[in-house]
This record gives structure tokens, sequence and C-alpha cells, in this order.
């Protein structure tokens, strides 16, 4: 549930960047805070391991406009993709109001993507929280990498292997895919830019109204 702050008119949103180790979740973060820095309020926060791994979140809020008279913020968050930091990924989920599922195009890498994405159904589920019941984009990540003939998988095979024992499988096929590159920067604006406007699309402006004016 986005956070609301009547007093200031001011309705925070939190998107956080799922998906296996190494997928390019922090590369697009950084991409994205070089690109819009001058919207930032607030510097990006980064923790990582000695082996130069993110180890918590990167942290990235910026402001994006005024809707309905709130001033809308988003915070994007990016999850560490190592096992043995399961507790700080569920941690990081906690107030969630929309994700993008950075999957990883390395064909080698097919399997990381299934166990991240059966790992995000699991820990929004410690939550009380659906995926498919939130806005939700998947970043096909490092599809550039064709160019150097090394094998990478395609969009269809990764929703193949997504909906594969899936209750309710259909409804992956309606989720948004972009392909990108967080190193060119190749569609990940454009991905940014969807889910930020999916999520508030689904924000209840009558509902926020009506509990402003009953203040």
């Amino acid at each position: 549930m986005a956070a609301i702050n009547f007093k200031r008119k001011e309705i925070q949103l939190k998107i956080v960047y799922y998906g296996p180790g190494r997928g390019g979740k922090t590369t697009c973060l950084e991409y994205i805070k070089n690109r819009l820095h001058g919207q930032a309020y607030s510097d990006m926060i980064k923790l990582k391991s000695p082996e130069n791994r993110t180890l918590f979140f990167d942290f990235y809020p910026m402001r994006v406009g005024k809707v309905k008279g709130f001033d809308i913020r988003v915070q994007l968050y990016s999850v560490p993709g190592q096992n043995r930091l399961q507790p700080l990924r569920k941690l990081v989920l906690k107030g969630v109001d929309s994700i993008v599922f950075v999957a990883d195009a390395l064909s080698l890498r097919r399997k990381h993507n299934i166990d991240s994405f059966k790992n995000l159904i699991e820990n929004l589920g410690y939550h009380n929280k659906e995926l498919f019941s939130m806005p939700f984009i998947i970043q096909l990540n490092k599809v550039d990498l064709a160019q150097e003939n090394i094998p990478v998988i395609s969009a269809d095979t990764l929703m193949a292997d997504f909906s594969e024992g899936l209750e309710g499988a259909n409804l992956i096929e309606k989720v948004p895919v972009y392909e990108t590159s967080a190193v060119s920067g190749a569609n990940i604006l454009k991905t940014l830019e969807s889910i930020i406007m999916l999520t508030v699309k689904r924000l209840n402006f009558n509902a926020i109204s009506k509990r402003s004016l009953s203040r």
C-alpha cells in the first residue's frame, strides 16, 4: 500500500527490482540515477560485499509529478541475488507497491531466473501479497550479448519457463516484457516509465481524497 502523507499532500510509491544475482539490477538503477539525477531528492545508497556485489539494496527516490493534487514520489529498491541473503530479500519486499523482475538473458542463467521467480512469489506470500495482484513488469536483460555470439534466451522461452507449473499460468501472458541492456540503457527508462504509470493507475484516488477530507 502506498504511503500517504496528507499534511504534505504526498504519495510515496515503492518499486522493487527483483531477480537473480548478476542479472543487472544494480546496473539498471545506476543507469537510472545517471540519467535522471536532476529529479532525485536523495542520493543512492549502496551496500556491497567485499566481492563488490550488492548486499542489501540500492535506493534511489525521485519525483514524478503531481496527480490529483498529490505529489508522487518513487523509491526504487533492488534486492540481493545471493541465496544466503534470502532474509534480506524478504525484508526489502515489505510494503512494496510494484515489481520489476530483471531476468538474465544468458542461456546458462536460465535456471537462476526460474528459481528467483519462484522465490519472489514465495517471499511476497510471506507479506500476504500475490504477484499478479500488483503492477508487474519483466525485463529480459543482457539481450545485446547476442551480438557477440553469446547464447541468450528469447522472451518467449522466458515466459514459458515462468508459466510452467505456475498456478494461474495464463496470468503471466498478460505481463509486459521489455528486452533491455542495463549497460547501454536500451529500454531501461521505458520500463521504469511503464511501471510507474501502472502503479499510479492502480491508486484509488477517490478513496484517498475522501480520507484527505475527513482529516
